[in-house]
């Protein structure tokens, strides 16, 4: 392991949940950072103990790594401010760190999510809420489960901006010979990505708890990421982004390890346990029950059809049982398979650009 090189921290990560927390001690093993956290007593309590043992059991954080409650610390972050707070409180945090973002530092998202209410996506939320440049923002998504990616274990993601020189340079910065990054232009594809695969998270951990079988579970995966893929060609997406990291690199992981706090949700769900009981107990933050209603809000304003995400709506909010929820989706009509790639084939390039503007 390289040595963290002396110096102020001049990047910062807003956050200090399991992911934010993993990015931190990444970034620390090879230069100074600050972790920001919402309260004075979870920063008093991780500067203590050099560790985050509630989200991280056992990692110790690297000398470089610096913990605080205090905003204006940000002012020093002149090269790179990494958002990774959840959906629901980012639009808050980012209007908290607005007065003190250095006026040109790069700024990353690394949460997974949509807003409810406005339907926008993370990068679009920062910007808003701190009054900043869209183009300034870059997100970064993939199959990346925080433990063990902190345990040094080989992992990759995708780093996603209209400007590819901003991508190219958090990919410097951020990425290692085990955490390998790829830069991508769709950042809208990106971030939708990220956010609808936690949908479909849920459902995978549900059949699985009902013992549906590897065919099964790969059966719902795959009709889970045409879903995801259809509303993203409908915004504007390319499709190419959906057979990357973002898409069913990052389904694969989240649908498949109980490490996923969606998956786990999935699982309890089909234990008959109520979402308000389960919520409570999980170990961080499930972005698929926040996500979905806004998913859902989105597909209606394009026209698609997104059924696995409906009645994971319905599992969660309207008291339908697991049971009946995926007897529901085995019932539905079998379609064409290609459909909707005949159906995107016919778009027009005019088509693409006013959805992409939309």
């Amino acid at each position: 392991m390289s040595e963290a090189r002396p110096g102020p921290a001049r990047i910062a990560v807003v956050g200090g949940g399991a992911w934010g927390t993993t990015i931190a001690a990444l970034i620390a093993r090879r230069e100074p950072v600050t972790l920001l956290c919402h309260s004075p007593e979870t920063a008093s309590r991780l500067a203590l103990e050099r560790r985050n043992e509630a989200r991280l059991p056992d990692i110790v954080f690297p000398d470089a790594l610096a913990v605080s409650a205090d905003p204006g610390d940000l002012r020093d972050a002149t090269d790179l401010v990494v958002f990774a707070v959840p959906s629901a409180h980012l639009r808050s945090m980012a209007r908290l760190a607005a007065p003190h973002l250095a006026p040109r530092s790069d700024v990353l998202s690394i949460v997974k999510g949509l807003e409810r209410g406005t339907l926008l996506r993370m990068s679009e939320v920062i910007a808003g809420a701190a009054g900043i440049d869209a183009r300034r923002v870059a997100a970064l998504s993939g199959p990346n489960l925080a433990l063990e990616v902190a345990r040094g274990l080989p992992a990759s993601a995708v780093v996603a901006a209209d400007d590819l020189a901003l991508a190219a340079r958090v990919q410097a910065r951020v990425g290692t010979r085990r955490f390998r990054l790829y830069v991508n232009p769709d950042i809208l594809g990106v971030e939708l990505a990220g956010a609808l695969k936690n949908v479909v998270a849920i459902a995978a951990g549900a059949a699985e708890q009902l013992g549906f079988g590897d065919n099964g579970k790969a059966g719902l995966m795959t009709r889970g990421l045409a879903e995801m893929m259809r509303l993203g060609v409908a915004a504007g997406a390319n499709p190419l982004t959906f057979a990357g990291l973002a898409g069913i690199g990052d389904v694969i992981a989240t649908c498949g390890s109980p490490l996923s706090r969606n998956h786990r949700l999935g699982v309890e769900l089909a234990k008959g346990r109520p979402w308000v009981e389960i919520e409570a107990t999980l170990p961080g933050v499930a972005e698929g029950a926040y996500t979905v209603d806004a998913a859902i809000a989105l597909a209606e304003r394009y026209g698609v059809e997104m059924p696995i995400a409906r009645e994971v709506h319905n599992a969660l909010y309207e008291g339908k049982s697991v049971e009946r929820c995926l007897v529901t989706l085995l019932s539905r009509e079998s379609k064409d398979e290609l459909a909707d790639v005949r159906l995107w084939q016919a778009r027009s390039p005019r088509d693409d650009a006013s959805a992409a503007r939309r």
